[in-house]
């Protein structure tokens, strides 16, 4: 039986909205409801349809009240923030992240009205490291866990989410990993790094990357919400991308930075506030990861389009190099940076 009453949290963010107009489209959803602590904005609003926006601060056990008076059935947790900067500091994105999915998770299991749990997950809970695998499948434990940041949010998060499982087995529960969005439209600390006018690189290193188009990940939502697909899944597309490749399709210039200044380099861009650079992706840029997407294929009997696919939408959406006063700012915060600590290269650092 399909969903009747549907809450979306993180509303008011891209990919919830987009979700939440999508599911208010569908006249078999008797009602949807976005939630947030801040109103949309007004070209969000448009398309969010007939969604009925409540702000409320999901870290707040006030969000129990929501979901009962509105009898929800199925709950789409879409709120787990991946750049400190947007959430206002990385103390308030923990909060958010792990406690506010504590708070959601603790309504939905006091709801007896509760049927299906949808949780947007990273496959970042795989780390990055030069020990990964080929390619991660669902059950595969990762070889280094991460240890700070969004991707150690998101284990966390998925910790709290599987005891919930435990206490409500009525409950259908998906939980899928995407891979890093990309698209025409989305913006994330990916995005913003691409879009870059001179793009720093890890000196030695090509990791590769896989990417899952902002559109196939809105229908794989859409799905898991209005179907009944329990367990938990990769998403993203089949192939992958050397960052290079990536850099020479978008026309970019390379900065190879020796590994030992990274961090720096990272710092003066975040400082700056052009991208929002965590170490866990810092370490991404080195050893890249890769998931196997077969089980999501299978189940659904539909895939996602493939990486190179996807990447080529969104650099036909690029428009033309910024000024060149831009480029000449980004450049000077990666020479600025290196001119602080000259580093010389060591073996790690060119082994690949």
């Amino acid at each position: 039986m399909g969903p009747r009453v549907v809450l979306v949290t993180g509303v008011s963010r891209y990919l919830g909205g987009r979700l939440a107009g999508v599911l208010a489209a569908d006249p078999s959803i008797e009602r949807v409801i976005g939630v947030d602590t801040v109103a949309p904005r007004p070209q969000q609003s448009a398309g969010l349809g007939r969604t009925e926006f409540v702000r409320a601060d999901i870290r707040n056990p006030l969000i129990a009240k929501v979901i009962a008076q509105a009898g929800v059935d199925t709950v789409v947790h879409m709120n787990v923030i991946a750049t400190p900067l947007g959430a206002g500091g990385r103390t308030a994105m923990k909060e958010i992240n792990v406690i506010g999915t504590m708070q959601l998770l603790a309504a939905c299991q006091k709801a007896p009205t509760m049927r299906r749990l949808v949780v947007k997950s990273t496959t970042a809970v795989y780390g990055s490291s030069p020990r990964d695998p080929a390619m991660f499948t669902e059950d595969v434990e990762p070889r280094s866990l991460p240890k700070s940041g969004y991707a150690k949010d998101a284990v966390e998060v998925e910790g709290y989410v599987r005891g919930f499982g435990r206490r409500r087995p009525d409950v259908s529960l998906s939980l899928l990993r995407f891979t890093n969005f990309i698209g025409p439209a989305i913006e994330t600390p990916l995005t913003r790094y691409l879009g870059l006018p001179v793009v720093p690189t890890v000196f030695g290193f090509d990791p590769r990357v896989q990417l899952c188009h902002e559109d196939d990940g809105i229908e794989v939502l859409r799905r898991a919400t209005v179907e009944d697909h329990p367990g938990i899944f990769n998403v993203g597309g089949s192939g992958v991308l050397l960052l290079s490749q990536a850099l020479r399709r978008l026309g970019k210039a390379a900065v190879p930075v020796p590994s030992p200044a990274v961090s720096l380099v990272a710092r003066a861009f975040r400082t700056a506030g052009v991208v929002d650079f965590s170490p866990e992706q810092m370490r991404y840029l080195e050893h890249g990861r890769v998931t196997d997407v077969s089980r999501l294929a299978a189940e659904l009997g539909w895939s996602p389009r493939p990486t190179a696919e996807a990447f080529d939408d969104f650099v036909d959406a690029r428009q033309p190099s910024r000024l060149p006063a831009v480029a000449s700012s980004a450049e000077q915060l990666v020479l600025g940076a290196l001119s602080r600590r000259r580093p010389v290269a060591t073996p790690g650092a060119l082994r690949g």
